[in-house]
């Protein structure tokens, strides 16, 4: 034994129960498991006795399983009317290792009686440790369990008359099998018959069992001789009224059992169904708010209550209303707060803010409170098997924006990351893109200096154009980065107006890179007069992209076409060259950040990979679209659109 607890493997279950010395069981229950180290579970079955419970009594149980969970157990609840059965199986699917109850849930064997819980749960789970409190309320802790449990008057009413009936229906029917001259193993029959529909159809115990004695009764008046007398002739008629009444009780009983168990199978499924439905759908819920309602529909479903959620910060997120008599008249932030801050449920029935008409439950997983359920309960108590349900729904709450919660965190990590790659990289390109012009244009600017005079005019002229060139190159890639920047921190502001694309172009042209007068350039347009809506300024830096990235990757002697026309409600832009052309799996690519490809510049320059990706950004932030096709019969062609625009004339 030992051994056993110095593995830590130990679980302990508490037996829960209406009984006053149950508060007893449950700190002997918690210290054995603080001591042992172990596992703490409390379980309550549900019988269908429940249904007839005392107020008294289920006020005493609601506190005796809040008070469990203050210890520290986690609370379960089955259903069943074998209640030893009902534990040994938990004990055996759970790996229970000891098992706590009261001596006066025990009861006491008689004489030729059945045996007690204890003996049936030895008998049923030989492999527990089952630990017997000694009970000096034993007597108290009986209750009030009588044969007949206390059921509501109109609905004895209502059985007594539909018994009547059936007694009376019955006595027809066997005065009717008398005089065909049937033997009286029909008649008794019939009234067999009789107590099981009214066992069927009645809600009371005290219905089929009064039925069943009156069944007797009847018979022994209106068929056996002496007839219209309470005596029988024959000697062996009182052993047929016993049969005949076992009959009826065993018949009645197993009925009323079949029903209980049917109602509470129905029961069972319907709440399992709703369980189910809500997870699928909290499954599919994009958000927390989703998350939330999903929970707060459903749990009203169950409960038929109305329901309201508060996110961490203790403001309400959703409700779900049966009734809005019930709804919340004053604010309960305050207790939201103690429930987010504490990790425990506060509210009606629970000793803490128990003057509020709601119970409040906290929405946490592994320590995270995303925050709190309000339920209704007012009069009303939740009972314990309807609280096991609502905690576990309100656990998938729990898990699923917990998902939510890390998936965007995820997310987040994944960007900053991202984006700190981008920079690194970002950073290791321009420290070599910059090296290669600004050494050129201080060593040109040094010759220039030192030996100036030494030069004659041609050559000093083309120093002062390879300065010229690489200067520009300069300012094109700072624009760029720039640009990229602005993006990157969403500060790009687009400036829609109306302008003439000839003009545009016209711009751009004036910008582009001086080796552009080896290749030559040509404008096609469809009409002088086309207008499209555009930041003209970002436009402008598009072209140049495009038609400094033709010039780079084309032999000097290469044809380059800017074609603008008017295509649908847009306005199409192509840049076409007549060089090599991008291969089909660098396609999909040429648009991405920093990709630079294979093909080699033309004037042996590192590209960073910035403008093509800058291009996209910028032409779908003004609402068109950028491609890439093959020229005919070689080279490449950028096309993009702009939404069409039109002047508007004020008189």
């Amino acid at each position: 034994m030992g051994e056993r607890f110095a593995n830590n493997n130990d679980h302990i279950l508490v037996c829960l129960s209406s009984a006053p010395s149950n508060t007893k069981i449950i700190q002997t229950a918690a210290a054995m498991a603080r001591a042992f180290h172990a596992s703490f579970s409390a379980l309550y079955v549900k019988t269908p006795a429940s249904e007839y419970m005392e107020a008294e009594d289920k006020n005493r149980l609601l506190a005796n399983i809040h008070f469990a969970e203050k210890c520290g157990a986690t609370i379960v609840t089955a259903c069943g009317d074998d209640v030893p059965f009902q534990i040994a199986e938990y004990a055996r699917l759970s790996g229970i290792t000891k098992i706590v109850i009261g001596r006066s849930v025990v009861g006491k064997r008689r004489f030729f009686g059945r045996p007690t819980l204890t003996e049936k749960l030895i008998s049923l789970a030989p492999n527990v440790d089952i630990h017997i409190i000694p009970d000096s309320d034993a007597a108290i802790a009986k209750g009030k369990k009588t044969l007949f449990e206390k059921p509501h008057f109109a609905k004895l009413l209502k059985g007594l008359a539909i018994s009547t009936f059936v007694l009376l229906l019955s006595s027809l029917l066997g005065c009717l099998f008398s005089r065909l001259g049937f033997t009286d193993a029909n008649i008794i029959t019939v009234y067999i018959l009789g107590v099981l529909l009214i066992a069927i159809f009645t809600e009371s115990k005290i219905c089929w069992v009064i039925s069943s004695v009156a069944s007797v009764l009847v018979f022994n008046f209106l068929f056996t001789e002496p007839r219209f007398t309470f005596r029988a002739y024959g000697s062996g008629y009182p052993v047929t009224f016993i049969i005949m009444l076992a009959a009826s009780l065993i018949i009645g009983g197993t009925t009323e059992k079949l029903k209980t168990r049917e109602r509470q199978a129905t029961q069972t499924s319907y709440r399992t169904k709703i369980l189910f439905d809500a997870n699928q759908l909290i499954q599919k819920a994009s958000d927390e708010r989703e998350v939330f309602q999903v929970t707060a529909d459903h749990l009203r479903k169950l409960l038929s209550r109305n329901v309201i959620i508060f996110n961490e910060s203790a403001e309400k997120i959703c409700d779900s209303f049966t009734d809005t008599k019930d709804s919340p008249s004053k604010d309960y932030r305050q207790i939201v707060r103690w429930v987010i801050n504490n990790n425990r449920k506060a509210g009606k029935g629970t000793g803490i803010y128990s003057d509020s008409s709601y119970v409040f439950l906290p929405i946490c997983k592994n320590e995270k409170n995303y925050g709190a359920v309000g339920i209704f309960v007012g009069n009303n108590p939740i009972d314990s098997f309807d609280e096991s349900i609502v905690v576990s729904a309100i656990g998938e709450c729990a898990i699923a924006v917990d998902g939510i919660v890390n998936a965007k965190e995820r997310e987040r990590t994944a960007v900053l990351a991202k984006n700190e790659q981008l920079r690194a990289n970002l950073l290791r390109s321009i420290s070599h893109d910059l090296r290669t012009p600004l050494t050129s244009i201080s060593g040109n600017a040094s010759n220039l200096i030192s030996n100036g005079n030494a030069f004659d005019d041609a050559t000093k002229m083309q120093i002062y154009e390879d300065i010229y060139s690489d200067s520009l190159w300069l300012i094109n890639l700072v624009e760029n980065l720039l640009a990229v920047t602005r993006l990157e921190e969403g500060r790009m502001n687009i400036n829609l107006t109306t302008e003439l694309v000839g003009d545009v172009i016209a711009e751009a042209l004036k910008h582009i890179h001086k080796k552009s007068e080896m290749q030559k350039i040509t404008v096609i347009q469809q009409d002088e007069l086309l207008l499209a809506k555009m930041d003209a300024r970002l436009i402008v830096q598009v072209l140049i992209n495009l038609l400094d990235n033709a010039i780079k990757y084309t032999p000097s002697d290469s044809q380059i076409t800017i074609t603008a026309k008017k295509d649908g409600n847009m306005i199409s832009v192509s840049v076409s060259d007549n060089g090599n052309g991008i291969a089909d799996e660098q396609k999909s690519r040429v648009f991405d950040m920093f990709y630079t490809g294979t093909n080699k510049i033309a004037d042996s320059r590192r590209s960073i990979g910035l403008g093509l990706s800058l291009c996209k950004s910028i032409i779908n932030a003004h609402g068109g679209e950028i491609t890439i096709t093959d020229n005919n019969p070689h080279g490449a062609v950028f096309t993009f659109t702009l939404p069409i625009g039109e002047v508007e004339i004020h008189e």
